[in-house]
């Protein structure tokens, strides 16, 4: 078996019993960064197998060694070096190739920054995008939001402090003077969540320099025109238009006349 187990992304006490169970049985853990693993099933308690790299740079030689483990049986637990594996990072490769030679795979949830910055935001969290890392030039990372800028979705990127401050500059260039979060060092001692518009925390970060830490940025959506009717004026727009027309039609109708998405309506 395949075990994905997510692992804390700061605060030890986050880990689940049955991540560590699954840990500590497993016969291979296979991990981003053998000495960060090994430091965190030590701080846990946690006796272990061996560990043994599957990162980036070695994963296309890595996956054909794993697969052969896991034909003859060997049970192995795939982490990242935070949080839920396979979340930018080259996990996924693995798993498609045990789907594709049908060995079996489980996951074992946990922690992720992306979910818990969606959280911390405050931002609508009905529909959301998540960008992993933005690219580190400007013209890649503009184009990258270009493409996006109008997905009625929550925006979700990672960032790095020393490119804090040129992404928001591309972000309010691209996507406008929205709202938006940066959230940092989530679960740890200094955690925050600095809520405000793009232009404000580019003016905050310029006085105050570049946060510490691990960066998720939270966008909010492009605006759409706002309704201004009442719950009572859109049930009886409803019952009226469903009169002649389907309900699909008559959600397209409504929609385009509130503004209100038409799933909602």
């Amino acid at each position: 078996m395949l075990y994905l187990v997510s692992t804390p992304i700061g605060n030890l006490g986050d880990i689940s019993e049955r991540a560590k169970e699954t840990l500590a049985n497993a016969d291979l853990i296979a991990c981003e960064d053998t000495r960060t693993t090994g430091t965190l099933l030590n701080l846990l308690g946690i006796k272990h197998g061996p560990l043994t790299p599957y990162h980036e740079h070695n994963a296309e030689k890595a996956k054909i060694q794993l697969i052969e483990k896991l034909k003859k049986g060997v049970n192995i637990a795939l982490v990242s070096d935070a949080g839920t594996p396979l979340v930018s990072d080259p996990g996924f490769r693995l798993v498609r190739a045990c789907r594709e030679e049908n060995l079996p795979i489980t996951t074992i949830p946990g922690a992720n920054a992306v979910l818990s910055a969606l959280q911390l935001s405050g931002l609508p969290s009905d529909s959301f995008y998540f960008g992993g890392f933005l690219p580190p030039k400007s013209s890649g990372r503009k184009q990258t939001l270009e493409a996006i800028k109008n997905l009625q979705a929550t925006l979700i990127f990672y960032d790095t402090p020393n490119r804090l401050t040129d992404t928001l500059q591309d972000i309010l260039t691209v996507c406008g003077n929205r709202q938006m979060a940066v959230v940092r060092e989530i679960t740890k001692k200094f955690e925050e969540t600095r809520i405000d518009t793009v232009q404000n925390l580019i003016r905050y970060y310029d006085e105050n320099g570049a946060p510490k830490g691990e960066l998720v940025l939270v966008i909010d959506r492009a605006d759409k025109m706002q309704s201004t009717f009442t719950d009572e004026q859109i049930d009886e727009m409803i019952t009226n238009t469903l009169k002649t027309s389907s309900a699909r039609d008559t959600a397209e109708i409504i929609s385009q006349t509130t503004g209100i998405p038409k799933q909602q309506i």
